[in-house]
C-alpha cells in the first residue's frame, strides 16, 4: 500500500518536516513492514510556460519536428539589453500547439533516470530546453504527448511558476506491506489510525458523514444467496446509489489524478477514478454500473452451472457454482463477479451519464475462492478476501456521490441499502490474559484503554472484560486477538526477552536419521543434491517411453496449478530431475551427478474426492479420516542422475565417463548405508535401456532400478549421450532397516585370497553366481567381488568368463592352505549346482 504524505496529512497530525523515513519508522513500531520510501525523482528548473509558435519542419528522416518559442516568465532567455525573452525549444510532440499551457524543463533540471537537461544544437536550432509529457516525469507510462495543463484544470497557472509544486513531484510515498489479517490498512484511513496510534497524533476519519436515508424510491436491490456456503452469507449489505447526468467530458480534478498516480493507479475516467480514490481513502471497495444498461433489480445470488461472462479485461469466464454473482432481473445475464471484477456488458463508458455505485459487504472466503480460481487478483478482491468494514458501505457510497456531483455536475438520487447483518458477538477475556501471555503487568485501566483506542467497545464482567470488535477489525475474534493489539500499541520494545527451556526431547526418529545418512553418504560419494518442483506435464511420461498400462501414467492433476504446462504431480523422482540435469548442462555444467530424495505421487485409481470441511472450526475426526483417505499414496524415493564425466582427466589418466555401473552404484550405496545388501538383477524396465537395467530387491520386494537410459528417452529430453539413473524406493529400505545390528568381531589373523574364473552361459546373471559363490565359501568367506568378464573364443559362443576375488579369514586362527582350497572348492562346486558354472581351464564335463 502506497501512501502519499500529503494525502496522510489530511487525515492525521503528522508533525510538520516529519519525513518518510520518520513516518515508515514510527509505522514499523505498531507492526507494519517498511516496504520503501519513494521521494523525488525531479530536480533543477522545472516551471510552467506558454507557447507562443510552433512551426512545423519536416525532417529527412520523415519525421516532424516543431520549432517553438515558449514564454516561461521570469525564466526566459536573458537578452543583450538585460530582458528576459522567449526562449526556443525543439518538440517531436504531435499535440504541441500555440497556446498551450506546458511544463518546461530549463537547462540544469535532472529528469528521473538522472537524465540532465541542457541547451543542445539539434535539428537547425538551439534547444534551450525540453516541453516534457507525463513519463519523461515519472508521472505515468503515457508518452504519446506533452502534457497540456488547461486539460487538468491548471490552465491559469502564471508563466514560470514552479512546476514540480504544482504537480507534486516534490511529494514523498511510503510504501508499506500489509499482512493478510489486516485489510484495513490497505486504505490511507488506516494506515492514518495505525500513525496516531504509533505517535498519538490526532486521527480525523474521512468516513464520519451525514448519508441520506434509505428511500423505497431507490434502485431496487434483492439478496438472494439462499444457500450460504460454509454458513456464511455471500453479502450480507449492499448499498446502491444512482447519479443521473453526470457530463461524459467531465475530467477528474488534477490533485485526485495525482494520488492515484502516488499510490500506484492509473487515472482512467472521473467515474473510474472516483471509485479507486474512495477505495484507497477508506478502504471500500466500490463498482460502477453504467445504469442505461441494468434491467430491473439487482439481483446478488450464487452462479448457476454453466454460466459465462465477459469481464472487463475482455475474457470469458465459466463461472463455479460457489462464485457469488451482480445480476439483474434479466434472470440469464450476468453483471459481475461480486467483489472480484465487473462485466463488459455494463461497464462505463465515455457515453454514460447516469450511474449506479455499488458499495457492498462480501464474504471474504467467498471472494478469496473467486478471485484464486479465476485468477483475478484485483484491488477489490484484495480488500475484501481480508475484510471490509461493513459499516463503511453507505459513507463510502456517498462519498463517491459528492466526487461525482461536484466534479461531474449529475443528479443524486435516493438510497437503497439492503442491510441483514449479523451483529458479531462479544470476545470475553480477562483482563489480565495480557499480562500472563506477555509477561507484563499492565493495569486494568491500561489494558481497557489500549482497547478502546483501536475501536473496541468494553464493559466489565466482574475480572473478565467484554469486548465488541470495531467493523474495520473482523481479526479480533478471541482472546489471543485482543492480546497482541494490547502488546502492539504498548510497544513491542517493552517485552522482556525470556529464553525459553528446551524440554528433554527423543532426539531423531529413525526416518529422519536414515534420511540424513543416505543423502550425506551419496553427497560425500561425489554427487550434489537438488530440490526441483514435483509438478510435471502430461506429456513427459511418452517421453521417458513408459507402457500405455504402466501405473506411473495416473497421475494426480492440480486444480489451481502454477504453471498450466506443469498440471500433474510426478509419480517419478525422474523427471524433474532430468529436467535440473538438462537445464544444467544447457548452461555448461556438463560433467554432473545429482541426487534428490522427496516426495512422490502414485494414486491407486480409485475415484476418492476429498470433502471440504467448514474452516470455522476444526473438523470433527470422520472429516479428517475421510481427508485422509482420499490422500494419495506418497512414497519417498531417491533419484540419481550423472552425465559426463565420473572421473577428470589430468596427470594421472584420461578420466572414465559416467556408466550403467555407477547409477547401480550409487542405488546401492543408499541401501548399504542403512546396513543393507540387496540383490541385483538384469531388467527391462522404462525408461532405461533393456541391455543395462538393473533390478534391485531386498528379501523379494522391489527397492528401485539403476542403469543407463533409453537411447530415445536421452533424445526426447534432450539430455547427453548415454545419460545414466537411479530410482530407489527408501520407504522400503527404512522399513527394513532400524534392528539392533549385530557387531562383528575383527579378526587380527591373515586373510587368504583365492581367485576364481567360472565359464557360464551368457544368460547367466552375473549376481546369481555371486550368490552362489558366497552360499558355498561358508563362515570363511570374508568377501567376493568380480573383477574381470570376458567374452571370446577362449571360452566359446554364447558363453562369458567371470573371474572373482574370493578374501577368506578365520576370527580365531591363521587358515591353512587345506582350509582355503577347501572353501574355494566348495564355492565353485555350488555355484556349477545352481548355474552350470565351470572353472575355466577345466575340463568340461562329459
Amino acid at each position: 500500500m502506497r501512501v502519499p504524505l500529503s494525502w496522510l496529512r489530511e487525515y492525521v497530525a503528522v508533525p510538520d518536516g516529519a519525513t518518510g523515513e520518520r513516518i515508515a519508522a514510527d509505522l514499523v513500531r505498531v507492526g507494519l513492514e517498511e516496504e520503501a520510501v519513494h521521494g523525488p525523482q525531479v530536480s533543477g528548473p522545472l516551471v510552467v510556460g506558454t507557447v507562443l509558435t510552433c512551426v512545423a519542419e519536416p525532417q529527412k528522416n520523415g519525421k516532424v519536428q516543431r520549432w517553438c518559442t515558449v514564454d516561461v516568465g521570469a525564466h526566459g532567455a536573458v537578452g543583450p539589453d538585460g530582458r528576459t525573452a522567449p526562449r526556443g525549444i525543439v518538440c517531436g510532440a504531435p499535440n504541441v500547439g500555440a497556446g498551450d499551457k506546458v511544463v518546461v524543463a530549463l537547462p540544469g533540471t535532472v529528469l528521473p533516470g538522472g537524465f540532465a537537461i541542457s541547451a543542445r544544437k539539434t535539428y537547425g536550432h538551439l534547444s534551450d530546453g525540453m516541453i516534457c509529457s507525463a513519463r519523461e516525469l515519472g508521472i505515468s507510462d503515457d508518452h504519446t504527448g506533452i502534457i497540456r495543463l488547461a486539460e487538468y484544470g491548471l490552465g491559469d497557472t502564471p508563466n514560470g511558476s514552479d512546476a514540480i509544486a504544482l504537480l507534486g513531484l516534490d511529494a514523498e510515498t511510503v510504501e508499506v506491506n500489509v499482512t493478510p489479517d489486516r485489510g484495513y490498512q490497505l486504505s490511507v484511513r488506516g494506515v492514518a489510525r495505525e500513525y496516531g496510534h504509533a505517535t498519538g497524533a490526532a486521527f480525523t476519519d474521512p468516513a464520519i458523514l451525514d448519508v441520506p436515508k434509505p428511500d423505497e424510491n431507490g434502485h431496487p436491490v434483492r439478496l438472494e444467496d439462499a444457500a450460504p456456503i460454509r454458513g456464511n452469507a455471500g453479502c450480507d449489505r449492499y448499498v446502491a446509489r444512482v447519479v443521473r447526468g453526470v457530463d461524459p467530458a467531465a475530467l477528474s480534478p488534477w490533485w485526485m489524478q495525482r494520488r492515484l498516480q502516488q499510490a500506484g493507479m492509473r487515472p482512467i475516467s472521473l467515474t473510474v477514478d472516483v471509485t479507486n480514490y474512495v477505495m484507497l481513502a477508506v478502504g471500500q471497495p466500490l463498482h460502477a454500473f453504467d445504469l442505461q444498461t441494468l434491467r430491473g433489480a439487482i439481483v446478488v445470488r450464487r452462479a448457476r452451472p454453466g454460466e459465462r461472462l465477459t469481464t472487463l479485461d475482455d475474457v470469458e469466464r465459466v463461472l463455479d457454482p460457489e462464485d457469488l454473482l451482480i445480476t439483474d432481473d434479466d434472470d440469464e445475464r450476468v453483471l459481475a463477479m461480486a467483489g472480484v471484477m465487473g462485466g463488459a456488458e455494463t461497464e462505463v463508458t465515455a457515453a454514460t451519464r447516469d450511474i449506479l455505485i455499488e458499495a457492498a459487504h462480501f464474504d471474504p472466503v467467498t471472494v478469496a475462492r473467486t478471485a484464486r480460481r479465476h485468477r483475478l487478483p484485483s484491488e477489490a478482491a484484495r480488500r475484501f478476501e481480508r475484510g471490509v468494514d461493513p459499516d463503511l458501505a453507505d459513507r463510502a457510497a456517498e462519498l463517491a456521490v459528492r466526487l461525482l456531483v461536484e466534479y461531474g455536475g449529475g443528479e443524486p438520487g435516493p438510497v437503497t441499502d439492503v442491510d441483514e447483518r449479523v451483529q458479531p458477538q462479544s470476545v470475553r477475556m480477562a483482563w489480565d490474559l495480557p499480562n500472563r501471555v506477555v509477561g507484563r503487568t499492565w493495569t486494568r485501566d491500561e489494558v481497557v484503554t489500549t482497547l478502546v483506542e483501536i475501536g473496541c467497545e468494553v464493559l466489565a464482567d466482574g475480572e473478565d472484560l467484554l469486548v465488541r470488535a470495531p467493523g474495520w477489525r473482523p481479526d479480533l475474534r478471541m482472546g489471543v486477538d485482543l492480546v497482541e493489539e494490547v502488546a502492539r500499541l504498548r510497544g513491542y520494545e517493552h517485552i522482556p526477552s525470556v529464553l525459553p527451556v528446551a524440554p528433554a526431547g527423543r532426539g531423531l526418529s529413525h526416518g529422519q536419521r536414515a534420511r540424513r545418512s543416505v543423502a550425506r553418504a551419496l553427497a560425500e560419494h561425489g554427487l550434489v543434491e537438488v530440490l526441483s518442483y514435483p509438478f510435471v506435464a502430461p506429456g513427459v511420461h511418452d517421453a521417458l517411453g513408459l507402457p500405455a498400462d504402466d501405473p506411473r501414467r495416473r497421475a494426480l492433476r492440480l486444480a489451481n496449478p502454477l504453471s498450466d504446462e506443469q498440471p500433474e504431480m510426478r509419480t517419478s523422482m525422474l523427471p524433474p530431475l532430468l529436467d535440473t540435469l538438462r537445464r544444467n548442462v544447457s548452461r555448461g555444467n556438463t560433467d554432473l551427478g545429482l541426487f534428490e530424495i522427496g516426495l512422490v505421487v502414485r494414486p491407486d485409481g480409485l475415484d476418492r474426492v476429498a470433502p471440504r470441511p467448514d474452516v470455522s472450526r476444526r473438523p470433527a475426526e470422520e472429516e479428517l479420516a475421510a481427508v485422509r483417505d482420499a490422500v494419495p499414496a506418497q512414497p519417498r524415493r531417491v533419484g540419481v542422475v550423472l552425465s559426463g564425466m565420473r572421473e577428470l582427466p589430468g596427470w594421472g589418466g584420461q578420466g572414465r565417463e559416467a556408466d550403467w555401473a555407477d547409477a547401480l552404484d550409487a542405488a546401492l550405496l543408499v541401501a548399504r548405508t542403512l546396513g543393507l545388501e540387496p540383490t541385483v538383477t538384469a531388467d527391462d524396465h522404462a525408461p532405461w535401456h533393456p541391455g543395462r537395467c538393473a533390478r534391485i530387491e531386498l528379501d523379494g520386494r522391489l527397492v528401485g532400478h539403476a542403469g543407463e537410459l533409453h537411447p530415445k528417452v536421452v533424445e526426447a529430453l534432450g539430455l547427453p549421450g548415454r545419460t545414466v539413473a537411479a530410482e530407489i524406493d527408501l520407504d522400503v529400505l527404512v522399513e527394513a532397516s532400524g534392528g539392533i545390528r549385530r557387531a562383528v568381531p575383527l579378526s587380527t589373523y591373515p586373510l587368504a585370497k583365492e581367485d576364481v574364473a567360472l565359464v557360464v552361459d551368457a544368460a547367466v546373471p552375473a549376481a546369481a553366481v555371486h550368490d552362489a559363490l558366497v552360499a558355498g565359501a561358508g563362515e570363511l568367506l570374508e568377501s567376493v567381488r568380480l573383477f574381470d568378464v570376458y567374452t571370446g573364443r577362449q571360452v566359446g559362443e554364447g558363453r562369458k568368463s567371470l573371474a572373482f576375488a574370493l578374501r577368506l579369514r578365520a576370527p580365531d586362527r591363521t587358515l591353512t592352505a587345506e582350509e582355503t582350497a577347501a572353501a574355494r572348492d566348495a564355492a565353485v562346486a555350488e555355484a556349477t549346482a545352481r548355474t552350470g558354472a565351470v572353472l575355466r581351464g577345466a575340463p568340461a564335463a562329459g
